[in-house]
Formats: structure tokens, sequence, C-alpha cells
């Protein structure tokens, strides 16, 4: 199962580069057409690093897979997979409301996905498991769900404020989840 999402992920990388489109031009000048898009390539490469690290994490702390959790993981890959058709949505359209709301609902989506994830692999693995342990609240979750509903409505108001949002989620998952490192320390 980890093998076939790091090569989902991979894959999922892979297509998003290839929508970027080199500008017109050839001076730097003819780049400010592009930036919108790059930006919007630099923040979803991170949110798919994201996951791919923190995926790799919960697999490691998991001793059983069963099918229930192949389904949710599929779940989740399948709403990471639409991450390269909003990144080049929005960015193709300057950040415009409805990219920008339609881009935090698919990582509404993946959060929600990568939570049921958890859940189906604490029921795969027990309560008591390393992964249930290690998992606890999954607080920064939470506040992940919270925080791209409010950035999802934002984004018609402010979609650069909305945006700003998306960011920090990034900053705040950067860290490894370090609940799962900790429980494998000598």
């Amino acid at each position: 199962m980890e093998a076939f999402s790091d090569g989902v992920i991979a894959i999922i990388i892979t297509i998003m580069v290839l929508e970027l489109k080199v500008p017109d031009g050839v001076d730097t000048k003819s780049l400010e057409s592009v930036i919108p898009v790059l930006l919007s390539y630099v923040l979803s490469y991170i949110f798919l690093g994201i996951y791919w690290n923190n995926h790799h994490h919960l697999l490691q702390a998991a001793k059983h897979v069963n099918g229930t959790i192949l389904w949710a993981n599929l779940h989740l890959l399948f709403w990471l997979s639409l991450i390269p058709f909003v990144t080049h949505w929005m960015g193709i359209n300057h950040f415009a409301p409805e990219p920008v709301a339609l881009y935090g609902t698919i990582l509404l989506f993946a959060a929600i996905a990568y939570y049921l994830l958890g859940q189906a692999l604490i029921a795969g693995n027990g309560k008591n498991s390393t992964i249930a342990i290690a998992l606890g609240d999954d607080f920064k979750g939470k506040i992940s769900v919270v925080a791209y509903v409010a950035a999802i409505l934002l984004s018609f108001i402010h979609p650069v404020l909305a945006c700003m949002v998306y960011v920090s989620v990034a900053i705040m998952w950067l860290v490894p989840d370090r609940r799962i490192e900790k429980l494998f320390k000598p």
C-alpha cells in the first residue's frame, strides 16, 4: 500500500509540473504572466509533500492492513489526484474566487480523507495500537478542517487572504507529525 501510494503521489506531482507552461519571451518580464501559476504550483507541491511525509509516518505505525484501510487510502489518493487540476485552474485565473474556493474544497476533502484513513487504521490495528496512541486527538487535523472551511468562505470575499490561510495550514504541517516518530525512538 505504501509503495502504491508513493507512486500515485509521484505521478500527481509529475502531472502538476507538466501543467507549467514556458512563457513567451526571453526576458524576465515575460515571467510575470506565469507567477500566479508558479505560486499555486509551489503551494500544491508543499501540500503534496506534507501528505506524502505524514502518510509515510502513518503507515510505519500500522501493523495490519485490510480492505477498509485500502479503500480509505484510495479515497485519500482520489482527492490528492484532483490537486493538479485545481492548482492549474487557480493559477491561470490569478487566484479568482471560485478557483480558490474549489482549491480549498479539495484540500478540505483530502484532510477529511486523511482523517478517515487514520480512523480505519485504528479500527484495523486496535484502540490500544501504536497508531491509535500516535494519532491521539489529532488537534492539527481538526484545526486544518476549520481553517479550510473558513478559507473557502473567505475566498468569495478576499481570495488572497483565503490563500494565506492555506499557506498557514501548510506551515503548520511542514514539521512532520512527531507523534508517530516519538513512538519509534530507541
